[in-house]
């Protein structure tokens, strides 16, 4: 039976946030600052800049502060030239071509052709955007072009026609595959989206049709606009979370701002007209995402710890290169045996971590390490769990086997940043690293520098000034210390405390300043 879903919009504030729900527990959340710009699905005409072919890839100034990266498995031309597979059906939706690439001998490295056999500097190329900037990084783009609609996707550059592997019966499958072919145009190919389920063949037709006026505008756009310039802007967070998210398990889609309410209904009669009547204004007096708790569980999906009902618990740690995931028994014992204890953790861990994958957006390489185990079938156990839970997610994601370590390694697309990086900001103490120097280190080291630097301080007196609690440290504990500082350099040590000062900062002055 489908789990009953709320889509939650909040438009009245600085951030659009949009939250669905299944069975009061948030499954996705997405965030938009109406100051930031989300540049994924735009179509832009770029032109090279600089083409390096030591990284097989090209940076193409699409108009942005910084340059986009293009990389050669997302040239059309490039990507043709591999060897190509017969169609596959049971492909994820949005996806691009469908080839099978070339490895070198030890089976390791891609071998793509050179890049600068597409592209010299000053050509005009046709890109959209895959990835936002992350970090230092610009726009990811890619030549494959898709232009989605509510029920279908048109890939220009791509022959072929599938249906998204969600649909799962049959009959249907061969149905919307049927429809597909019919009006599949003399280019390109047609994904057929999880929404298409149940849809007639005129409501597929409508949309195709919309499709291919949207196209022909692009291409008319490019051939007359000078680069670089936008073609097309792909949908805000509001009306691409309405269109991506609104199916039919959604019960109500309530968003809390008037103008918004106006804007989405008449987005909705015109591509989704049944879902009309679900979209509703919400008026409550409590804020619409404090009125469903998911405020806490945003909370809770920022904490560094996640607790299991067992009394297990996930922790969760970013670097620049993955995100690590540890499983840990913390206070559950079990009741019969240590590997049956273990195992039980580890079936409840596989659900949560893909939860917290969807409800963090966390992408990339993810490591997840699960407490070990004996018995190669709760292994498998833990491993169908974990995939069948992964199935519900609308991210592609690829996964391995539990390797000989006990790791499991899966990555999953990235197309935006987390929720932890959207939402945070690095520690002013810590810049980031996730601790800071012990306080009796800092007291040594200010005790190092009296030692090094006090004889060429002028005057009688030394000032001492540092964080109050660094101070009541160094006037307790290190007291003998600052009073054999005294006698060796002949001058009184007065430690000033300062409420304004961060743990590891302190200064060393004249005391008549």
């Amino acid at each position: 039976m489908p789990n009953k879903s709320l889509l939650l919009i909040n438009a009245l504030d600085p951030e659009h946030r949009v939250a669905l729900l299944e069975d009061g527990s948030l499954v996705e959340f997405y965030l938009e600052r109406t100051r930031a710009i989300n540049y994924v699905g735009n179509i832009y005409k770029g032109r090279v800049v600089r083409v390096l072919p030591g990284m097989q890839a090209a940076f193409v100034d699409i108009g942005l502060e910084k340059a986009a990266f293009l990389h050669v498995s997302d040239i059309v031309d490039a990507r043709r030239d591999v060897i190509r597979t017969p169609d596959i059906d049971d492909r994820d939706e949005d996806d691009g071509d469908s080839y099978q690439i070339q490895w070198n001998q030890d089976h390791r490295e891609v071998i793509w052709p050179g890049v600068d056999k597409y592209l010299k500097p000053g050509q005009d190329v046709m890109v959209q955007v895959s990835k936002n900037p992350i970090g230092t990084k610009g726009v990811r783009v890619s030549g494959y072009i898709s232009l989605p609609s509510r029920h279908l996707v048109y890939m220009p550059y791509v022959d072929h026609v599938g249906v998204s592997r969600k649909i799962t019966d049959e009959a249907e499958r061969q149905r919307l595959r049927e429809i597909a072919e019919s009006m599949r145009p003399g280019q390109g190919g047609i994904i057929v989206r999880t929404a298409a389920e149940g849809q007639s063949a005129a409501k597929l037709r409508s949309d195709m049709d919309y499709l291919m006026a949207l196209w022909r505008d692009v291409q008319n756009k490019f051939m007359t606009l000078p680069a670089p310039s936008l073609l097309h802007q792909e949908l805000d967070l509001v009306l691409k979370c309405v269109r991506d998210l609104f199916s039919p398990e959604v019960e109500a889609c309530l968003v809390d701002s008037e103008d918004e309410f106006h804007r989405i209904r008449e987005f909705v009669a015109k591509f989704m007209p049944r879902y009309l009547e679900r979209v509703e204004l919400y008026e409550g007096h409590e804020p619409i995402l404090a009125q469903y708790d998911v405020e806490s569980q945003i909370d809770q999906a920022l904490e560094r710890k996640v607790w299991l009902k067992s009394g297990g618990y996930i922790v969760f740690d970013r670097t620049e290169a993955l995100t690590a995931i540890d499983v840990n028994t913390g206070s559950f014992v079990g009741q019969r045996n240590l590997e049956d204890t273990i195992t039980k953790i580890n079936l409840e861990a596989a659900r949560e971590i893909a939860d917290q994958l969807r409800r963090r957006n966390i992408g990339g390489l993810i490591i997840i390490d699960f407490i070990d185990m004996e018995k190669e079938s709760n292994r498998i156990k833990v491993m169908e769990a974990l995939e069948e839970a992964l199935s519900k997610d609308r991210a592609r994601y690829s996964i391995l086997p539990l390797s000989e370590f006990g790791l499991i390694q899966m990555t999953r697309k990235r197309t935006q940043e987390s929720l932890l990086s959207m939402m945070t900001e690095p520690c002013p103490y810590c810049g980031g690293k996730g601790y800071v120097r012990s306080r009796d280190s800092i007291c040594a080291s200010i005790l190092r520098n009296l030692r090094q630097d006090g004889g060429e301080i002028p005057g009688r007196t030394i000032k001492v000034l540092c964080h109050r609690d660094i101070a009541e440290l160094l006037t307790s504990e290190y007291q003998d210390f600052i009073e054999t500082i005294e006698l060796r350099l002949g001058k009184w040590i007065i430690v000033h405390p300062s409420d304004g000062y961060h743990m590891e900062e302190f200064h060393i002055l004249p005391g008549d300043l």
